[in-house]
């Protein structure tokens, strides 16, 4: 209340006047974000006072009374200007149409197409721009690339170093991400993604899933006026050939856009390991094993879709992603195995050839009407989709020293997923500085794993018959429906704004685990309370604090109680009784941007109750060839801490030279024990980006990045520290129609996992590379585009955005 009576007695000691409107494309009706609104006085006394356009094109902020020449100022765009305008009260301008600077768009020097960072009160929003380095690549390659996120070796994705982060895809959750979701990722190409958001305080009107926060990827979907678009074709080694189409056409209220591709590359990868076993019932003191990974994939991905435009205040969006995949896998396994003094005690050679056939789907149909002038908005969305996984695999072990065949399997694991989704928002304004917004959202999913195993027990009569285990051989089905109903409410004072809110969901799982016949449920509902304050102290400064509480909710293999397996010696179980994982979180942030220099900093803390560990342990049992069976489960183990700090700075000392960096360093303080055995740990660790761009005369573009990620441990091993490097160059041709981008990834052949476990059973040192160096060549040509500054970065200094390139 204090707070608030001394803006109140501020504003009583100047008068101002709000002024607001909303700037638009004239040919498009695109909304011009970042656009710059300016106040020039008549009395040259008077400082000039103005603003920027956020988003969707509207700009509010307050002037002075007295009389001014008002200018509209936006990139490429020809310039409005009012002269004598006299404001005595508030004032809205209403929706004004710019139109486009030919000689000024053709004149236009390209310097660099770049990322924008724009920070909201509960998130962050990276547009990928023009980053040379992921031409070619993923979604993964682009997540790796963002602030504040990490991609690990095997392709899992962090947010601040917590792996529990929610991916959505539109704003939804979707069977693209998949069920094994570094997979999916990889298989969703980068060309397709327009922007990033980033949330990592989500308010009340966002998922409670994902204790880490939630990050948003957003497809491409053009709107320029006719027809345009650009066609990407590429080629590298590994081998790898690839093509791609981006386009739109608009005409009158309707506007179709489409981003189709396929893809064809070979990715190799090894692994290696070193084991030693202290029980005594083990018959190989050592093992030693060495995997070497060909795989083959060919992808499909089309995104097809409409908008129609009802009339100026409505419009209903259609959209239908279709991704379709098949891979050919060879994993080719030496395993060598010792006595307690070294001697070999034998030698084999396993070879697993794997097909897997994936198809997934999705359909949404979204419809929003802006009901009046005031900013009163309903929208409603609805989502259908679906995943059906099925890998085969052929197993041949051989004993080297003696050319006999000592294990033969097969196995068929069949997974399928269908889930709808049905999202009711609707805000209304009370006043211009108070916002009221509620809704719900229901979400389904049913996942049923079916997974069928056999192997050989008679070598002695050739070509015996395989058979079924009966320990392994199950189907698992795994239903989910969450309904959620949230309120929130957002108020600003001068330079204060609030945002609080309260969700309510209610989970009901059902679990059918057809072989044993056996059914369990899980039903509860919780509350999840959100805040974020913030404080402008001046244009391009600010501090915003955040709170949320969020879940983590077991599913599929996690609850499976049937054993999968990874390797002959490892396998992995679900836990039937895991439980969700809650967790409250709070961040501090700090914004600051002068001329050339923009620095974001936050401090944030995370505790999770019933936190979830993996468990490695003895399961008593032995291989056929000695070797003691190592079981892998999660277990509600732990109360677990992470307190860390981020920085994220951008420096442009030249127009032709951006450095770009970010710095995370974290710590984990876990508490728990299992069995008898402490998993106590305390863990301090970092990872680091370097970004830099250079533009170069004859229109040529050089980009490198370093990625550090620091050494780590937890309760049961440690792993190393992990550099890499990518370097990409770019020029264009054809007047600027086409463009040609070089690029390796991983330089230095060094994105490799190296870590070591420690038990009271065993010890094991191991090292994993999914991916080795690869080398990329892209050419992109543009119809009926021209390359050109992204608008986004020609704001003033006022706006609270952040510049982020490549």
């Amino acid at each position: 209340m204090i707070l608030i009576g001394s803006f109140a007695i501020a504003q009583k000691q100047e008068v101002k006047y709000t002024i607001k409107g909303t700037l638009v494309d004239l040919n498009t009706k695109a909304p011009l974000e970042f656009a710059t609104i300016s106040f020039i006085s008549n009395d040259p006394n008077v400082p000039a006072q103005g603003g920027v356009t956020d988003l969707d094109g509207n700009y509010e902020f307050k002037v002075s009374p007295g009389t001014y020449t008002v200018k509209w100022d936006y990139i490429t765009f020809k310039t409005i200007e009012k002269q004598n305008v006299v404001i005595k009260n508030d004032k809205d301008f209403g929706t004004m149409e710019m139109v486009v600077d030919v000689a000024q768009l053709d004149a236009a020097v390209v310097i660099a197409e770049k990322t924008t960072v724009d920070i909201r009160l509960d998130k962050k929003i990276y547009n990928i721009g023009s980053d040379l380095t992921v031409r070619g690549g993923s979604a993964s390659d682009v997540l790796d690339n963002v602030p504040s996120v990490s991609v690990d070796v095997e392709g899992n994705v962090a947010l601040r170093g917590n792996e529990n982060v929610t991916i959505f895809i539109d704003g939804r959750p979707s069977a693209l991400v998949g069920l094994n979701g570094a997979e999916a990722l990889r298989q969703i190409p980068a060309e397709a993604i327009e922007k990033i958001e980033v949330i990592t305080s989500p308010s009340a009107r966002y998922d409670a899933e994902g204790t880490a926060g939630i990050l948003n990827i957003i497809l491409r979907k053009k709107s320029l006026e006719g027809f345009n678009g650009n066609l990407q074709l590429e080629s590298g080694v590994p081998e790898r050939l690839g093509v791609s189409f981006n386009g739109n056409y608009r005409t009158g209220d309707w506007n179709f856009f489409t981003n189709t591709g396929w893809r064809y590359r070979t990715t190799p990868g090894n692994a290696s390991s070193s084991t030693e076993f202290f029980s005594p019932d083990a018959a190989n003191r050592f093992v030693d094993e060495r995997r070497d990974f060909d795989r083959l994939g060919r992808n499909f991905f089309t995104s097809l879709g409409a908008r129609y435009d009802i009339n100026d205040n409505s419009n209903i969006v259609a959209n239908f992603v279709y991704r379709y995949g098949n891979d050919d896998d060879v994993t080719t396994n030496t395993i060598d195995r010792f006595d307690i003094n070294r001697n070999l005690n034998e030698a084999t050679l396993r070879r697993e050839m794997e097909g897997e056939n994936e198809d997934d789907y999705q359909f949404t149909l979204d419809y929003l009407n802006d009901l009046d002038e005031d900013g009163q908005k309903l929208s409603i969305s609805f989502q259908y989709g679906g995943e059906i996984e099925e890998e085969i695999a052929n197993i041949i072990e051989q004993e080297t020293t003696t050319s006999t065949i000592n294990d033969v399997e097969f196995q068929d694991q069949e997974t399928e997923e269908q889930n709808a989704l049905l999202q009711i928002d609707y805000e209304l304004p009370i006043g211009e500085n108070t916002n009221f917004e509620a809704g719900y959202r229901g979400n389904y999913r049913d996942i049923t794993t079916s997974l069928f195993f056999a192997e050989r027990l008679d070598f002695t009569t050739p070509d015996s018959p395989l058979v079924p285990d009966p320990g392994l051989n199950n189907t698992f089905q795994y239903e989910e429906l969450v309904n959620a109903f949230y309120s929130q409410y957002g108020h600003k004072w001068t330079k204060f704004s609030l945002l609080a809110g309260l969700r309510y969901e209610i989970t009901d799982v059902d679990i059918f685990q057809e072989t044993t016949n056996v059914t369990s449920e899980k039903n509860y509902g919780s509350l999840f309370p959100t805040l974020n304050l913030g404080y402008e102290f001046r244009d391009g400064e600010n501090i915003t604090l955040g709170y949320n509480r969020r879940v983590r909710r077991p599913r599929g293999r996690f609850l499976n109680p049937f054993p999968s397996r990874s390797s002959e010696s490892n396998i992995f179980q679900g836990n039937v009784d895991l439980d969700p994982s809650f967790a409250n979180s709070l961040e501090l942030t700090y914004l600051r941007k002068w001329n050339k220099v923009t620095l974001s900093t936050a401090v944030y803390f995370n505790r999770s109750e019933d936190n979830w560990e993996f468990i490695q342990e003895e399961t008593g049992e032995l291989t056929d060839n000695g070797d003691p069976i190592i079981r892998r489960t999660p277990v509600n183990l732990s109360t677990q801490d992470r307190l860390g700090y981020e920085l994220t700075l951008t420096y442009r000392p030249f127009k032709w030279w951006t450095i770009n960096s970010d710095f995370n360093v974290f710590n984990v303080e876990t508490d728990g024990d299992f069995n008898g055995q402490s998993f106590d740990f305390n863990n301090t660790t970092y990872f680091a980006r370097l970004n830099q761009k250079f533009t170069l005369p004859g229109k040529i573009d050089l980009q490198n990045r370093i990625n550090y990620r620091g050494a780590s441990e937890n309760a049961q091993g440690t792993n190393d520290g992990i550099v890499t490097i990518n370097l990409a160059a770019s020029t264009d041709i054809w007047d600027e129609r086409a463009s040609i981008t070089a690029s390796v990834s991983d330089l230095l052949n060094s994105r490799r996992r190296q870590g070591t476990v420690t038990t009271p059973n065993f010890i094991s040192e191991s090292e994993f590379q999914w991916r080795e160096r690869q080398f990329i060549v892209t050419f992109v040509y543009r119809f009926n585009e021209q390359k050109r500054r992204d608008r986004n970065n020609f704001n003033n200094d006022g706006g609270d955005d952040i510049e982020f390139e490549g």
